[in-house]
């Protein structure tokens, strides 16, 4: 049978000031080799690993608490604490500490806590104590000055709750407390509000264990009613006796817990509510009482959660139809209690103390008593949340958020449970999470516009891009039967900037999917028209709403999207040509207009990565070959404008080549053609579409006349004679040819660099150098 004498949780104070718990396991003492001296050594009961080997130092200062509790430091900022199941393993340990020590294990300190100046502890040094005056009540005032000129020596203060402690000097206050107060004597009740505030200030366990002892503690409260810098004094004894009631739901058959629950409950009171708030230099003085309260608090939950009796009763009587509302209601009120306290607990015991729960029924029990969903219930206080910071809200949020992760889904042996409650989960709880999105975008624009309202429906839409990206199948129906995103997109017109940009976030999390049933939604509806006026509206303003805009555009261009790409040419083009200040959309058209190349004459694309193909396969050997014979060749055997073939070339016929790509140049030339004398004849001031309707600030520009595309330039790559027209070698430069792809950058620094820009000017210049130019030619343009 394993000692439970000897069981320990051990702890270590964290930066926070809270207790870390390390692990259960034994605690034992003896000579360790390694650190030449006698040792404390806790060994995990879970697999027998060395939770601690702390060897017993003899100038530490050790202090025994609350029975079962030793306290010490190792280091300037590393402090432990073993926690004992039971006092005698406590007793046993500590008389071994003792025992290295040479003191007393009567004491519940080893060492004076000092850190002050040689010189001052030389004075201090002198006397062996310290002398308090006698409790009188014509002496309040001088024991209160005392208390306060110990407090700013640690020695002093060590030496003041000594003898505070050894001659039972608090209950003899607490003594002239009552006659101070039998004769209305206020300026005693000041000079015992300070003492018993100087007391607290000592930080001393062996005196919160008198000060919070049953027959002391309501007085000591008594006496913080009386703080001089108030009036009228406070009512804290008459709240906690007549408006706070103890309700003992379930019966608690062990005293000790019961007393151990009322302790607790005065002495957090105390902390938040009777003492003053402490000032920086007070508040590592409060330490030990906030251990004090954390220990009492782990002790209660491990108590509670051993007593099956205790939880089993709990559990029946809340699922039983014949328990009446007003007893239920104090049941749920205990459970939150009890759970709010297991918050104390480190993340692996808490995680047992909600299993416990689990297995105890919590679930089934919880389900009694909700009138709705919970899932619901929770989204309804998100909703719902008054603070204007919205502090609940987020938190329920993330909540949400945890409850809905497929990842956070257990795996298990019907692998269809996770699609089933996520179709749940969109079944009867998705509306209620979307009503304050659908009823707040009716109209064009928001119909509240509210800053909380705004941030309300920002966590809204966060969770939204949160199910996009992880749910899929279910976000997809729901989003395009309900028309969601075009719900959302209203609010890019809302005046907080934030909002909005969630709204843009939500559509770039979808486009980033590259769904094509997203995409025929978005162009069915054509869902850029909001986004489109956003970006106009902004005008020339260098901001985070112009540069995600971009982004989610250069996006569609690099992964080119081809659906996507010819929606917004063919309907938006018109607005977005004169933004030159990068490169994006000139991109996105060229895209287009490759696309539609390709679609009118695939030969056309076949060609090109043939002769793409035929070039990259000639070596520099063959290349400085044919440079040689170019070179040597007679200027007389060619004719103006010729273009010169090397050998290796003429494996291929000229006209069989040529042919395709003259009869495609020539077409798109009419076309062309056609289209200008249409456009002239045509107020172009938007998109063809009539339901577009474009607003913009007075600042931003709107020049929407058709400019010269690529299409247009004689000379284009690829066409006969080129780079000049027929019969006129040389007259066209390089540079006209790359008119559509270069654009000067004016105004705004580019958002986004493109660094492909260059790559494809580069291409189109390879392509018209495929073919040679003629000797005299290149001759003529030296």
């Amino acid at each position: 049978m394993t000692d439970t004498r000897r069981r320990v949780k051990v702890y270590t104070l964290n930066e926070d000031r809270q207790w870390d718990d390390r692990g259960t396991g034994h605690v034992s003492s003896g000579y360790v080799e390694r650190l030449k001296g006698m040792s404390l050594l806790v060994r995990a009961e879970s697999d027998g690993s060395l939770l601690l080997e702390s060897k017993i130092n003899p100038n530490t200062a050790y202090q025994k608490q609350q029975d079962t509790l030793i306290v010490w430091s190792e280091a300037e900022n590393y402090d432990l604490a073993l926690s004992f199941q039971e006092k005698a393993g406590c007793d046993e340990i500590w008389e071994k500490i003792c025992q290295v020590q040479g003191k007393d294990p009567s004491v519940d300190i080893t060492q004076d806590l000092v850190d002050e100046s040689e010189e001052e502890r030389f004075d201090d040094m002198s006397s062996p104590g310290l002398e308090l005056p006698s409790c009188e009540l014509n002496r309040l005032e001088e024991i209160a000055e005392l208390v306060a000129s110990s407090l700013p020596s640690p020695l002093r203060r060590e030496k003041l709750a000594l003898a505070l402690e050894n001659e039972g000097y608090i209950k003899k206050l607490l003594e002239i407390f009552h006659v101070c107060e039998d004769l209305e004597n206020l300026e005693g009740l000041h000079h015992l509000y300070e003492i018993i505030k100087g007391i607290f200030l000592l930080n001393r366990t062996a005196l919160f264990e008198v000060m919070f002892s049953e027959e002391c503690i309501m007085d000591v409260i008594g006496c913080l009613e009386y703080d001089p810098s108030l009036s009228p004094s406070r009512k804290h004894r008459e709240f906690l006796t007549k408006t706070a009631k103890f309700k003992e739901v379930i019966p608690i058959s062990d005293p000790e817990l019961k007393q151990k629950i009322h302790q607790t409950y005065r002495v957090q009171y105390i902390q938040d509510m009777v003492l003053p708030t402490p000032s920086v230099f007070e508040e590592n003085m409060l330490s030990t009482l906030h251990s004090f309260i954390f220990f009492n608090k782990v002790e209660i939950v491990g108590m509670l959660q051993e007593d099956e009796k205790f939880l089993t009763e709990l559990f029946a009587q809340l699922t039983d139809e014949a328990t009446d509302e007003e007893k239920r209601q104090e049941l749920v009120n205990f459970l939150k209690e009890f759970c709010a306290f297991s918050q104390t607990l480190q993340p692996q015991n808490r995680d047992a103390f909600f299993k416990t729960l689990s297995n105890m029924g919590i679930l089934p029990a919880l389900e009694v008593i909700l009138d709705i969903l919970l899932i619901n219930l929770i989204i309804e206080h998100m909703i719902c949340d008054t603070d204007p910071e919205l502090g609940g809200a987020v938190q329920l949020m993330g909540l949400l958020r945890t409850l809905v992760d497929p990842e956070n889904m257990l795996a298990t042996a019907n692998k269809t449970e996770k699609t089933e409650f996520l179709g749940f989960f969109y079944k009867h709880c998705m509306h209620v999470l979307t009503a304050p999105l659908l009823a707040n975008t009716t109209e064009e624009k928001p119909s509240k516009d509210d800053f909380q309202t705004a941030q309300l429906l920002a966590l809204i839409l966060e969770l939204l891009t949160f199910c996009v990206e992880h749910h899929t199948y279910h976000i997809k129906n729901y989003i395009i039967n309900k028309d969601i995103l075009r719900r959302v997109l209203v609010l890019m017109a809302s005046k907080h900037a934030f909002l909005a940009l969630c709204a843009l976030r939500f559509k770039r999390k979808i486009i980033g999917l590259k769904d094509e049933f997203y995409n025929r939604y978005i162009m069915k509806s054509f869902l850029f028209e909001p986004v489109v006026k956003a970006f106009l509206n902004n005008g020339s303003r260098y901001n985070l709403m112009n540069s995600a805009i971009i982004e989610m555009f250069e996006f569609i261009r690099v992964e080119d999207i081809k659906s996507l790409t010819a929606h917004v040419i063919e309907n938006y083009w018109k607005a977005l040509e004169d933004v030159d200040y990068v490169q994006t959309f000139k991109g996105l058209k060229l895209r287009f207009e490759q696309q539609r190349e390709r679609q009118d004459n695939p030969k056309l694309d076949s060609m090109r990565s043939i002769l793409r193909n035929h070039r990259y396969r000639r070596d520099a050997r063959t290349l400085e070959d044919e440079e040689e014979m170019w070179f040597n060749s007679d200027e007389d055997d060619m004719e103006d404008g010729e273009a010169v073939v090397p050998p290796s070339d003429k494996t291929k016929n000229d006209e069989d080549i040529m042919d395709p790509i003259s009869k495609f140049m020539e077409r798109k030339k009419l076309k062309e053609s056609e289209e200008k004398e249409v456009l002239l004849k045509t107020n172009l001031s938007g998109r063809q579409s009539p339901s577009f309707k474009l607003s913009f600030s007075s600042g931003t520009k709107t020049n929407l006349t058709s400019q010269s595309s690529a299409g247009n330039l004689s000379g284009s790559p690829g066409s006969p004679g080129s780079p000049g027209s027929p019969g006129s070698p040389g007259s066209v430069s390089k540079s006209t040819s790359q008119m559509a792809a270069i654009t000067t950058k004016g105004g705004l620094v580019g958002l986004v660099d493109y660094p492909d820009d260059d790559e494809e000017d580069d291409e189109d210049e390879e392509k018209e150098e495929t073919l040679p130019l003629s000797k005299k030619a290149k001759l003529e343009s030296s």
